[in-house]
């Protein structure tokens, strides 16, 4: 976390505070709060303190945007890998205030704001119908029924560029009706951990062909911690039919890789003109 993040699809990570409350499926092995517990700090649940940052922190992204000036490409920032810039408590008013002053701050770098709750946007950000050239908002739809859910709120919102996050995918989406007006930017992948479930390969195949036709970016981040191939001497606690058939091999998240049919897909979206 921080400068040059490992995440694939950004370039660094920012989080103006720590701590979140589960929400949805996607949530159920969340990552986040297994680091968090992991270095000692108790900021998951309705019940929870979060962890607020240094002004060390803070003074970051204004590094990297002085660093980017010039630049021919634009760092992104994914904003926030450790909680949601959304989450609608009054403790965190003064802390999204300060992230928003920072955000108008740093006009060369795109801030991606991702969110599980989509419904408070409009509520808690400051802009209206005016958002910054350089925010993009996102939402996680790891399955149909969230897709369905959300979506409608993600359209409401005139970001410059608008994704969701179907990472982990846990199912198969149809978001065509979203893709021409609404999605500029699909990022989609498999879980990873010790409890990770694995996903079929038709899930992301499917979400490919829909992004292509549709002529909408598309970024396959991982397989996770399950991977298609022959386990044919792998020992049954190893091996899991997905949905589709495809035997899928729990090979960890290096070597199952992010090659999906042969390529590594990192296509980025175009900002958007509302």
């Amino acid at each position: 976390m921080g400068a040059n993040s490992k995440i694939e699809w950004t370039t660094h990570t920012f989080n103006p505070w720590w701590g979140c409350t589960k929400v949805s499926e996607a949530c159920k092995n969340c990552y986040a709060e297994a680091w968090s517990k992991r270095v000692g700090q108790k900021v998951w649940g309705p019940k929870a303190a979060r962890r607020t940052m240094s002004d060390a922190h803070w003074k970051q992204p204004i590094k990297w945007n002085k660093d980017a000036e010039g630049a021919t490409n634009r760092p992104r920032v994914f904003c926030a890998s450790m909680a949601d810039v959304f989450e609608d408590r009054p403790e965190l008013i003064e802390p999204r205030d300060r992230l928003f002053d920072l955000i108008e701050t740093t006009p060369h770098l795109d801030w991606l704001l991702l969110t599980k709750r989509p419904q408070n946007v409009r509520e808690l950000a400051r802009w209206g119908q005016e958002w910054p050239h350089n925010v993009w908002l996102g939402t996680t739809v790891e399955l149909q029924t969230r897709a369905d859910e959300l979506l409608p709120y993600l359209a409401e919102i005139p970001a410059k560029v608008r994704f969701i996050s179907a990472e982990p995918l846990l199912g198969p989406l149809d978001i065509n009706a979203w893709l021409d007006s609404t999605i500029d930017w699909v990022i989609t992948g498999g879980e990873s951990g010790p409890k990770a479930r694995p996903a079929s390969p038709a899930w992301f195949r499917e979400l490919h062909r829909q992004c292509m036709e549709n002529s909408v970016a598309f970024h396959f981040k991982q397989w996770g911690d399950w991977g298609p191939g022959d386990g044919t001497n792998l020992p049954a606690k190893k091996r899991q039919l997905a949905q589709d058939g495809t035997e899928m091999l729990r090979l960890g998240k290096k070597q199952a890789g992010r090659i999906l049919d042969g390529a590594e897909w990192d296509q980025l979206p175009r900002s958007r003109a509302l």
